[in-house]
Formats: C-alpha cells, structure tokens, sequence
C-alpha cells in the first residue's frame, strides 16, 4: 500500500513579490512546485494537497469593492469558493503537465471542500483575521455601520475589516476524498482553510463569514485520512529558535513535546510559524508518524531526511499501529 501524505502549501508562496501577482506568474510559480511535488509522487506516495489563499481572496475583494457601484460584492465565502477552483485548475494543469513530461498515469481532482466550525467557537467574539483593503477611519465605520463589519486599525498603516479565525472540526467532504485518495488519484482539497460553514439546528448548512487557518484544517484532514506524513511547505527551509535574532539556531528535529515547550518559550510568531508548529503537534498527537516543516525546493531533501524540520511523537504517545496492506 503507496503511503499517504497530506501537502500543505501557502497562498503566499504563489506570489514572489509585488512584480508578480497576476495570474500567469502565480501560475508559473505553481507549477515550479508541483515539479517537487511530482517528484514525491513518482516516489510511490499518494498525496493530497491544500493551500493558503489569502493574497487570492484579497484580489477578489478588492476587485469586489471598486466594482461596487456596478455590480453586488462578493461575499467572503463565495471568495473561498472561487479561489479553491482557481487554485485548483492551476495545480491540476501544472501536475498533468508534469506527469505527460515524465510519462506518468495519474488523474488529478480538485474538489470544492467544507468545513464545518463551531459556532459557539470563542473566536467569533473576537474576530482578528484582517481581510481585504486598508480603508481610511471613517470608511472603515461607515462599512462597520452599514454592513456589520468589524473593524480595527491595523499598526498605523488604516483601518482594516476583520473576521473570526475559527479551529475547524469536520470535513464534510473527506469521504469522498478518501475514497479519491485510496484509488490513487491525486487531490486537491480543504484550499484556503476549507469554505468555513455552521450547522444550523434544523441540519443545513450556512456558509459564514470566517478564515479558517489552512494549516489547521491540513492537520485535520491528514488525521481524518490517516495519512502517513503532514509536509508543510513554507517559505524558509526549517523553522528556528530565536527567529531572526543573532543567536537563531535551525531546529533539525524535535518531538511534540520539545515543540510545545518551545511553543510556551515563545519562539514562533502568531500568524507565521506558530500555527505551522501547532498543526504539526496535534498532527502527531493524534497518531501521526511525522510531519516536516521546509520549503517546496527542498521538499524531496527532507524527505529523504536530509533538511527540514521534523516533528515526531513524543514520550507521551503510544506508538500508532502498524496499518498492513
């Protein structure tokens, strides 16, 4: 049986710089990475990928907004929607690109993926997601006003809408993508976070205005499929102590227990390594083998265990059972 991985790579990372945003260089940038994601595949790993989409969803809702006084906005999940398709057709033509390059069979998918919050989650009191543009001050109150925002100011740079950044709890598609999955065909799900959604209490669905961390849901999918291997693909190679200071030192490998702790010791930024570090944790802890922290080019290096962050059970597991064919 091919062992299973779950990638997860940054919105982000589709976006070198500000010179090169449209949708060919995002492309372009894709498509460099699926060429080391291929590489892991044509190695006998089945793998599912995920995504960032916030530099992605930005562009939706800017475009949203100078189009107002010509057509509706675009509500935030919608947004999700949108980029989970667009990201989607770009892994799904790089990959199959890839795959006729080096005369490999192998279908790619790209599924349109939920995921259910809470809606009692503690988040939604206190929403601090910024999205979209910086607005001056009373902009940003009148919107607050009109539409129900909330708002802050963001570090002096304006004033920004912010939404409620809630822990996700179910895929509600992860059936069939297993089912995808145990074929061996490769797929791409759970982009941006997953399409963030609430139970109502008659059973249906509602879409809601939210930003689910896509690290977050990546854990929770990997865990759901029981997947070998959570591979988070990022900017930097490894991830460090003392990030940015003199005395930084690369992490080659640690357990989850050493990883809390530093964690607690505060080495990890919010918003950047920090929820990188705790998707790798609860990956673990929930009978994952091992995650990785590094970046695309370096993906098949730390695999092979030769750079990367690796995170591995602590003493506090007990080892998973051995899945046989």
């Amino acid at each position: 049986m091919a062992k299973k991985a779950v990638i997860a790579i940054g919105g982000n990372s589709l976006i070198k710089d500000k010179q090169h945003q449209t949708v060919p260089d995002q492309y372009m940038a894709m498509a460099e990475t699926c060429k080391h994601i291929a590489d892991m595949i044509q190695e006998g790993w089945d793998v599912v990928i995920t995504s960032g989409n916030g530099p992605q969803v930005g562009f939706i809702l800017r475009r949203s907004e100078l189009s107002k006084h010509e057509l509706h906005e675009v509500p935030l999940d919608s947004c999700g929607a949108d980029t989970q398709g667009a990201i989607g057709y770009m892994i799904q033509k790089a990959l199959n690109n890839e795959f006729r390059r080096r005369n490999m069979k192998k279908d790619v998918v790209s599924v349109v993926t939920l995921v259910r919050v809470d809606s009692d989650d503690p988040a939604f009191k206190n929403p601090d997601k910024p999205i979209g543009s910086f607005l001056d001050e009373k902009t940003a109150k009148d919107r607050a006003q009109a539409d129900g925002w909330t708002v802050k100011e963001d570090a002096g740079r304006g004033w920004r809408r912010v939404v409620p950044s809630p822990m996700p709890k179910e895929i509600i598609e992860l059936p069939s993508i297993e089912l995808l999955v145990n074929q061996g065909t490769i797929v791409y799900a759970v982009g941006g976070g997953g399409i963030p959604v609430i139970r109502k209490s008659n059973g249906e669905l509602e879409g809601i205005s939210a930003v689910i961390d896509k690290d977050r849901a990546s854990a929770l999918l990997a865990t759901g499929l029981k997947a070998d291997l959570l591979l988070i693909s990022t900017a930097v190679e490894k991830a460090y102590l003392n990030f940015g200071k003199p005395n930084q030192k690369a992490i080659d490998k640690m357990d989850h227990v050493q990883a809390q702790r530093y964690i607690d010791e505060g080495h990890f930024a919010a918003g950047s390594m920090l929820p990188k570090i705790q998707s790798c944790i609860d990956f673990v802890r929930k009978g994952g083998q091992l995650a990785i922290i590094t970046d695309p080019p370096n993906i098949t290096k730390a695999l092979r265990g030769e750079t990367g962050t690796r995170i591995t059970p602590g003493f506090s597991v007990p080892p998973a059972p051995i899945r046989r064919p």
